[in-house]
């Protein structure tokens, strides 16, 4: 009953937002008093062309932080079989972050007898997949950049000087590091986070929508990702189209994070002539 339930749920929103008229423009900065900001991590990429679908349909753009993780299908999700996929992306007009190219998960500080700092890192993907590496402030800056880098070849734009570390896990010292190369860290808001990580035994889809349609407010970083391994009932797009559909009705709208009041300033900044 649960699950048809929340079937039902989704269905009754989805019907209910393509009955809504929504302009082209319904996103756009000036049109926007309620801004929400959704954000995508990469993962598996199963489900990337249905939240693809459910975005396009609802006219909504998304910021995406990658990586090259592993995939169900192609050699990486920054790979040479998905570069088509985000360069339809970007030519819909969303944005692109680095998430570190191996997905590089920091674990501590490691304080340095000349009073330097690096970090010990674990990647997910890559070679070094699961090895403890200690990085220096330049290596952790080389892993941001190789993701920005991929980014650009395969949409044709440049990325934002913004990163999301994985997991979201930082420290002071790692966030000093990667802003003099010029990146800023970007998390989510504590109702942001959509939980399509979490079990879904425990937290089925129906309780996470419900929680997520009571829970976000005006101003926050929505984080989700483009498909996760361990989850058995997929979070999207079953979630995702009724979460878009019924956050409009409660009066949101949806922005990049290019318009983010926090944000917006640095990537003018760092994106204007000359640098």
């Amino acid at each position: 009953m649960r699950r048809a339930s929340s079937h039902l749920l989704a269905l009754a929103l989805a019907l209910l937002a393509a009955a809504l008229p929504v302009t082209a423009d319904s996103s756009r900065a000036d049109n926007c008093s309620q801004p929400l900001y959704l954000t995508f991590d990469t993962g598996h990429m199963g489900v990337a062309p249905l939240i693809a679908d459910v975005l396009r349909r609802q006219q909504v753009r998304a910021t995406f932080f990658a990586a090259d993780e592993r995939t169900q299908v192609g050699d990486g999700s920054l790979g040479t079989q998905w570069a088509a996929w985000w360069r339809a992306r970007a030519q819909e007009g969303h944005e692109f972050a680095s998430h570190t190219l191996d997905h590089s998960y920091w674990r501590a500080d490691l304080a340095q007898a000349d009073g330097s700092v690096r970090f010990r890192i674990r990647a997910s993907a890559g070679a070094q997949a699961g090895k403890d590496q200690v990085w220096s402030a330049a290596q952790y800056c080389a892993a941001l950049d190789a993701a920005t880098a991929r980014l650009q070849q395969h949409t044709g734009r440049t990325p934002l000087p913004l990163f999301r570390a994985p997991g979201g896990k930082t420290s002071p010292a790692l966030l000093a590091a990667a802003r003099q190369c010029g990146y800023l860290h970007v998390g989510w808001a504590p109702a942001g986070f959509l939980g399509d990580e979490l079990p879904s035994d425990k937290y089925p889809n129906d309780a996470l929508l419900k929680r997520a349609l009571r829970d976000i407010r005006s101003g926050d970083v929505l984080m989700a990702h483009l498909g996760i391994w361990s989850r058995v009932d997929p979070w999207a797009p079953a979630v995702l189209e009724p979460l878009i559909a019924g956050l409009k009705q409660r009066g949101f709208c949806f922005q990049t994070l290019r318009e983010h009041p926090d944000f917006r300033g640095w990537i003018a900044q760092r994106t204007a002539p000359g640098k």
